[in-house]
């Protein structure tokens, strides 16, 4: 039987701290998250392995070393609202929660919101809310945002989530092709955007009205 709470412990200290994730906040979040109820339960003795895994609906639960570097990026104090696109397993949703104030999470496909509302309130995660919507027009009931963190590969950088980004806020994003991506951190400074690239990356595509659309992929 596997020993989640070792597998979890090494996950850390390999595939998070060695590869220079320093933000301690980050490091506790992944270190608390019992990542392997996030995935099914034919997968859950590779569920801190340092690769993605299928969530079914052609969704994945992300490498955790993409979770911890997009997490920190975001560059959290824990007083913030964060907006998630892209709630899939739950998993991002969790580590965030584990360190904003609040976070929004909004997922376009009905079965994962479901599944993932449940199981986040089942885990105390009571200041999450999941929404069922095209998550590349945000969630504008409970903008602006602090941060933004979204979970998927877009075309572009949607101008509705910049919108919804208050002063100063960051919004990390995979931009690029639908097979490629180049993680960047966008900083809302009044009415300009500084944007930054902070690595290649590949995630399943962003679909919706300001991503890809459904006949394209």
């Amino acid at each position: 039987m596997t020993d989640f709470h070792l597998a979890r412990k090494r996950m850390v200290e390999t595939q998070i701290i060695r590869r220079g994730i320093r933000d301690p906040a980050v490091i506790r979040a992944m270190s608390s998250v019992p990542r392997h109820l996030f995935v099914e339960e034919a997968f859950q003795d590779q569920a801190y392995g340092d690769f993605p895994l299928p969530i079914g609906s052609g969704q994945t639960i992300s490498q955790p070393y993409i979770v911890a570097l997009m997490t920190s990026s975001l560059r959290l104090t824990g007083v913030e609202r964060v907006l998630e696109i892209g709630t899939g397993s739950g998993y991002q949703t969790a580590v965030l929660a584990e360190i904003a104030e609040r976070v929004v999470t909004v997922e376009r496909i009905s079965s994962l919101v479901k599944k993932t509302r449940r199981l986040l309130e089942e885990l105390g995660y009571h200041r999450v809310a999941c929404h069922l919507s095209d998550g590349t027009l945000g969630w504008k009931d409970s903008a602006p945002y602090d941060a933004i963190l979204v979970t998927a590969g877009s075309p572009e950088i949607p101008a509705e989530l910049v919108e919804q980004l208050a002063d100063g806020g960051r919004l990390v994003i995979p931009v690029g092709t639908r097979r490629h991506q180049v993680l960047k951190r966008v900083t809302r400074d009044g009415d300009r955007k500084n944007v930054e690239d902070l690595g290649g990356c590949v995630f399943v595509p962003l679909i919706g009205h300001s991503g890809w659309k459904e006949e394209e992929l």
